[in-house]
């Protein structure tokens, strides 16, 4: 099913190369003139620095190799079209890649008679790849091809058709004819057709695999190759939706709009036709008012996407597993049902920031990102995976997220926005109604679960902490935000004894800010008769919310306190002058 929707979206992808060709960065130009002289080296920018810049990009003829020696037309790495060798070559494979690509230009200028062609022949019948003289910072491993009299060879509508019958199943090249195994059904066309021993392309840009790009049917091993169907006959594919599916996958991930890339794992998005659905931007760096509009048109059933019906859409989930991808999630839904799931996500992960605001919408790297120390290294692939699934076709969060998050708070002894968004995506996404705008979004006076009641507390004690020592470097939390999260019981009996004398300072010294914080201990306790010996994941959970909730209301109401007493002081500054 995913093949052949690729397949079929492979009809609308703009600018696609032609049969058996592939957008390639291309380093060099090798400037030539009608008659076949040299006229220069010209390097092409592609917007990188050094040697990560691999030129411009453009559609030249392709054909798949591994370690064998096989020739591109017109377009291939210094060691075949000039046969200068790389440091660590050996000599003798090096000139028979050279011999290798001078046998295709002459096979293409015969077929051909382009004037164009046969000059590349006679440049390369006269060139000497010991006494060349290119720049002094070539590099024989970038990619070069020529251009004659201005324009470049691989091109012209004769050299396109020209490769496409020699490259594909049944043409003169004798590897393609050897990739092709016996008549078989393809599994995304249906019709009977020489099935394709080996993809003639790969998937590029999937984080971790390899530069040259990794396939997407393949077996080397018996325990995959059953009966007897070896690399991809194992699921029979013909040439032209091989290259029709492989293409088009990868204009997906190159497409700003069609993918996004979140740790290990890349997604690509599509629909059946175009209607302007973009979640990729959505999931990546959703901004407010757009947000704000997906979750109005769930609520009001006023929906954008009134016109859109039935659309379909479509999502997948790659990630690399050495030279092969692995499909990792295969999404096959409605444009309306995806949107509707996307209004749940975004409203599922609200909850206040640090200082009380909205705050923004989460990406959906920042929520996998919170789960590890170190996202760039430490990230599975499974954490971006269960989000993306969820944010797009429903259901719950694995409660293994919620494990994630939790060891996390205890590791770091305290809760970060992204974590408390994504507890709560867990907790919310089992049961309750999504559609409740407010809950858990911020401090909940009328929760009296334990475990977030416990949470409260310890936000509260760390505030009567702080107002009593201010500029203190290591508070409770730093010290007890582990225990008290897992096992209350053993814990606060001696925190609440060890807040006694900071309240009694603050009594002395900052009435007001003694009776608030009284206060709030008394409501807390007020709903606490016992600590829960122990707390259960899902109240591990709660409990981390409820601490984050209460100091996040704790710093909002210090921030209108100082707000009002500004504005007091500036109205008696007023008053005085008057």
């Amino acid at each position: 099913m995913l093949l052949q929707k690729l397949s079929d979206y492979f009809n609308r992808v703009e600018d696609a190369a032609p049969p058996m060709y592939i957008k390639t960065p291309i380093r060099w130009l090798i400037d030539l003139d009608r008659s076949g002289k040299l006229l220069g080296f010209v390097r092409t920018a592609g917007g990188g620095t050094g040697k990560k810049d691999r030129g411009k990009e453009f559609s030249v003829p392709h054909v798949g190799r591994s370690s064998g020696v096989r020739a591109k037309l017109l377009a291939d790495n210094g060691e075949y079209v000039l046969g200068i060798a790389r440091p660590k070559s050996k000599r003798e494979r090096v000139r028979e890649c050279h011999a290798a690509f001078v046998e295709q230009i002459t096979k293409c200028a015969e077929a051909t008679h382009e004037p164009a062609v046969q000059a590349i022949f006679k440049f390369l019948r006269n060139w000497n790849p010991t006494s060349g003289r290119p720049p002094d910072d070539f590099d024989p491993g970038n990619v070069m091809t020529f251009r004659v009299d201005g324009e470049l060879p691989s091109d012209f509508s004769s050299v396109r058709t020209y490769w496409a019958s020699l490259a594909s199943p049944g043409g003169s090249d004798r590897a393609e004819a050897e990739d092709a195994g016996e008549a078989m059904q393809c599994l995304i066309c249906g019709e009977r057709k020489p099935a394709v021993k080996r993809l003639p392309f790969k998937i590029k840009r999937i984080p971790g695999g390899q530069t040259a790009g990794t396939t997407m049917i393949s077996a080397n091993v018996p325990a995959f190759e059953s009966y007897g169907l070896e690399a991809s006959l194992i699921a029979p594919t013909c040439h032209e939706c091989g290259e029709r599916f492989s293409k088009a996958a990868n204009a997906l991930i190159e497409g700003e709009h069609t993918h996004i890339t979140v740790g290990p794992i890349v997604y690509i998005f599509w629909t059946k036709e175009e209607c302007g659905f973009n979640p990729a931007t959505l999931l990546s760096r959703p901004e407010p008012d757009e947000v704000r509009a997906l979750i109005a048109s769930a609520f009001t059933g006023n929906a954008v996407a009134t016109g859109l019906k039935e659309e379909p859409f479509y999502a997948a989930a790659f990630s690399a597993s050495a030279a092969r991808v692995a499909v990792r999630d295969w999404l096959d839904t409605t444009v309306t049902n995806a949107r509707q799931n996307l209004a749940r996500y975004f409203t599922l992960q609200q909850v206040v920031d640090r200082d009380g605001s909205a705050g923004r919408p989460l990406g959906l790297f920042a929520l996998a990102a919170s789960t590890v120390r170190d996202a760039n290294r430490e990230l599975p692939p499974h954490v971006p995976q269960s989000l993306l699934h969820v944010a797009l076709k429903g259901g719950p969060l694995p409660m293994g997220l919620l494990f994630q998050a939790v060891k996390r708070n205890r590791a770091e002894q305290t809760i970060t926005r992204p974590r408390a968004a994504l507890i709560k995506i867990v907790l919310l996404s089992k049961n309750l109604d999504w559609k409740k705008e407010d809950a858990m979004v911020q401090l909940d006076p009328n929760n009296q679960n334990p475990a977030y009641l416990c949470g409260r507390l310890m936000g509260v004690l760390e505030a009567v902490q702080r107002a009593a020592l201010p500029g203190i470097n290591t508070t409770i939390t730093d010290r007890f935000f582990g225990t008290a999260s897992s096992a209350p019981a053993s814990v606060f009996s001696r925190l609440l004894r060890g807040a006694q004398p900071h309240l009694a300072k603050l009594r002395r010294e900052r009435r007001g800010t003694y009776e608030a914080l009284q206060r709030r201990l008394e409501e807390i306790l007020a709903g606490l008769p016992t600590f829960p010996k122990t707390l259960t994941l899902e109240n591990q959970g709660l409990f981390s919310l409820g601490y984050y909730h209460q100091r996040a209301s704790d710093r909002a109401a210090a921030a209108a306190y100082r707000e009002a007493r500004k504005t007091g002081e500036e109205q008696a500054d007023a008053k005085n002058r008057s």
